[in-house]
């Protein structure tokens, strides 16, 4: 695996010293497994969505967590036992537990979800805080050092 060194990142970029640590994680991050099937939209400039297919699944045997930044989808299957029971000739339709998580940015809250035709929807939203909007700074506006 390539390192990257991202030192002339930081000529330019000021207060970006975590994005380092955040692109470690992301190349020591365990693969995950590509079930359940998902996908990204971006819906509007701030609006996101994840759309993962979940078959066979009810929404007491799904989960939803957000926690620091991480967004964790779990599917717990509760009737193992049924399933023994009955003889496939064929079984195309997976009916395993699953864990996915996705890493959110800054400000990027879950909004809801909603499970319908075997689809769970997931909307988030990038809410910025007015402190960390832009505002324009007047010139001449005031002496910052007062009494010189």
């Amino acid at each position: 695996m390539r390192t990257v060194d991202l030192s002339p990142l930081y000529r330019s970029f000021i207060g970006f010293d975590h994005l380092a640590s955040l692109m470690d994680a992301a190349a020591r991050t365990d693969k995950q497994p590509s079930f359940p099937p998902y996908n990204i939209e971006a819906l509007d400039k701030d609006k996101y969505r994840i759309t993962m297919a979940v078959a066979g699944f009810s929404e007491t045997e799904l989960t939803i967590e957000s926690e620091n930044n991480t967004l964790k989808v779990a599917g717990t299957k509760a009737n193992k036992d049924e399933n023994a029971e009955r003889k496939f000739i064929h079984q195309g339709i997976a009916e395993r537990n699953f864990e996915r998580k996705f890493q959110l940015g800054d400000h990027v809250k879950v909004l809801g979800a909603d499970l319908a035709n075997g689809l769970l929807s997931i909307d988030l939203e990038r809410e910025i805080p007015e402190a960390l909007k832009p505002r324009k700074i007047e010139i001449g506006g005031g002496n910052l050092l007062e009494g010189k």
